[in-house]
């Protein structure tokens, strides 16, 4: 009787074990499904575009990635921005190689070092590559170790098996080489499966061995049927989750939990198995719903990106010589890259191409705009270091004292400020203000002279009128000298300019007055007489402005004079034979050359006048 209930027993535990051991497979080939599962659905987690990201900015999450602990993973993402980079680097080699060739090189010639930058992302790329190697190495390393620890568990295990003496205490050390086992990592694939069956084995063996204690594993049976109805209930609240990701993750953590718990009572086994696996297959069907809503709109965005990127291309080709129409292209360009980053992730197969369309046709519009600003900024440049000039020369003028030639050249300048095209606007206002303030001066400088002038020229009419009237007091008296005569002429010379419109009548005055007194000196013959007039009128005219034209006009007038007179001779002389048989002959002779010795008297007179005004002159 005892052996048959020691037997059925046995059989019990032996099945339980099986159920155990078949069990835990069943949880581990779903284990594996949902982590399959959660790394399609983390598949589909959208990257930054780094097509968008300038050299610096790949640099920067480079140095992100290389304080990533997980360099395996770490390394997939730096592989996208490898690319890139690779791509930016390309571009500026050949931008370089074209310049090069344009100077004037030679292809043999031509050898690009690159920037500092691209030695610093090289430096951590091969770091990061070689973490990513390293803990490869690692991991390896421990599959390894601990292929070894459970080798060295299962022999254990296999010991506690086979030892004839079965008491209480073997369970204890059953139950802490199934804790050991379940803290071990994973080892190599190519002994997991076997690994795990002989562990299940073994697992069973023991159960069928341990029979005796039946109701102490039953026992631990209901303690795993708590903690896995426990886990059954964690499972459900994860569906009321909205962030399926975590939930998948949390549920892969469970699943890990369900496998490594003992086995439950049989008459519950199925129950909580198929209550958990309906708890999971419900959140996997919210991660298949969640999948294919994630499809349609990776579709959609897709849909709307392509139809972006074909609108975009237009601006590739864009080129004008107006910055107006450049700051409007580059409004509508940001409002379609708005519109772009608004838009969403895309499918990667199929949204890398597209991605790359649109940004190659947005970078060659800002790279033309670019060339544009750069050609204008050097045009400003250029205006800038012409305005400069204008400056300085405009400042090396404020002081001087000629007024009218300055303030001639000073208008100059201003109309070639105004041709010169803009200049950068950092410098705009303050350099106009420079030009500005040195003109300023001056003309203000003028303005203050000629107010000055125009009153000192008041001043001398008043002292001419002043002399011209004492000229035509002393004429009154009849006591003149010509020590008189000269003074009032250096008296008058020496009292300056008068206002333009009286000028012509004070000088006339004076002309009219000086002749007079001249005229009324007894002392001096006429020729003196006509000296002292003529030396007066040219005096006059050398501190005339217009002195030296006048004078020419003078000496012509004076050459016309004598050309006139000594013809009138030559006539008068021809005549003089036609009057020899006439009655009254004598009379018109002697008529004639009265005449012919007067008008050789004025020429003298005249010639006189024409070797002091060249003297003089």
């Amino acid at each position: 009787m005892e052996r048959e209930e020691k037997s059925a027993v046995q059989g019990y535990v032996h099945e339980a074990g099986l159920n155990a051991h078949v069990s835990a497979l069943q949880n581990e080939s779903d284990l594996q499904d949902n982590q399959n599962a959660h790394d399609t659905l983390e598949g589909h987690d959208e990257a930054p575009d780094y097509h968008t990201f300038s050299k610096t900015q790949l640099l920067q999450a480079v140095k992100k990635l290389a304080a990533e602990p997980n360099a395996i993973k770490a390394e997939r993402e730096l592989r996208e921005i490898k690319e890139v980079f690779d791509e930016l680097v390309k571009q500026e080699r050949t931008r370089a190689f074209n310049r090069f060739i344009l100077d004037g090189g030679t292809p043999d010639g031509f050898e690009y070092r690159g920037e500092p930058i691209d030695a610093q992302f090289t430096q951590l790329y091969r770091q990061i590559k070689d973490r990513k190697t390293q803990q490869i190495r690692e991991e390896e390393s421990r599959k390894d170790d601990n292929y070894k620890r459970k080798l060295a568990l299962l022999e254990k295990l296999r010991e506690l098996v086979d030892s004839q003496d079965v008491n209480a205490n073997q369970f204890e050390q059953f139950k802490a080489i199934q804790s050991e086992w379940k803290s071990i990592g994973p080892v190599p694939g190519a002994h997991n499966k076997n690994l795990w069956a002989n562990y299940h084995a073994l697992v069973d063996r023991f159960y069928d061995n341990q029979s005796i204690y039946f109701e102490l594993k039953e026992l631990d049976r209901k303690k795993n049927l708590e903690a896995k109805l426990e886990l059954c209930q964690r499972a459900e609240r994860l569906l009321e989750l909205e962030n399926i990701t975590q939930a998948l993750r949390e549920l892969n953590d469970l699943h890990h939990e369900f496998k490594h718990i003992g086995p439950v009572p049989r008459e519950e086994k199925e129950a909580v198995w198929q209550r958990f696996k309906a708890a999971s297959d419900a959140l996997y069907a919210r991660r298949d719903e969640h999948n294919k809503q994630l499809q349609e709109k990776l579709q959609e965005n897709l849909k709307v990106k392509t139809e972006l990127s074909e609108r975009v291309q237009a601006f590739a080709s864009f080129q004008s010589d107006r910055i107006k129409e450049w700051n409007q292209k580059t409004k509508s360009i940001l409002e379609l890259q708005k519109q772009w980053e608004a838009a969403g992730p895309m499918p990667r197969s199929k949204g890398k191409e597209v991605s790359k369309q649109f940004w190659t046709a947005f970078k060659a519009f800002f790279q033309a705009k670019s060339a544009f600003f750069k050609k204008v900024d050097a045009e400003r440049k250029a205006n800038f270091r012409k305005k400069q000039e204008l400056v300085q020369r405009a400042k090396e003028l404020r002081d001087s004292r000629d007024w009218n030639s300055t303030a001639a050249e000073l208008r100059r300048l201003q109309e070639q400020w105004k041709e010169i095209g803009p200049v950068p606007d950092k410098y705009r206002e303050k350099i106009y203000a420079e030009f500005k303030e040195h003109c300023d001066y001056f003309f203000a400088q003028l303005r203050n002279s000629k107010s000055e002038a125009e009153t000192a020229q008041a001043n001398n009419l008043k002292t001419k009128a002043e002399i011209i009237a004492q000229m035509e007091a002393t004429l009154a008296t009849g006591q003149i000298t010509i020590e008189k005569v000269n003074e009032f002429r250096q008296r008058f010379e020496a009292a300056g300019e008068v206002p333009r419109s009286e000028a012509g009548t004070i000088r006339a005055a004076y002309f009219n007055a000086f002749e007079k007194l001249v005229n009324s000196l007894s002392a001096l013959d006429e020729t003196e007489k006509n000296k002292l007039i003529l030396e007066n009128t040219l005096g006059d005219l050398k501190s005339d402005p217009q002195g030296e034209k006048k004078l020419q006009q003078k000496e012509q007038m004076l050459r016309k004079k004598i050309s006139k007179i000594e013809g009138d001779i030559a006539l008068w002389k021809n005549n003089l034979g036609f009057f020899e048989r006439s009655k009254n002959a004598e009379d018109v002779r002697k008529e004639f050359n009265d005449k012919i010795q007067q008008a050789s008297a004025k020429v003298e007179q005249l010639k006189q006048q024409l070797k002091l005004l060249r003297n003089l002159a």
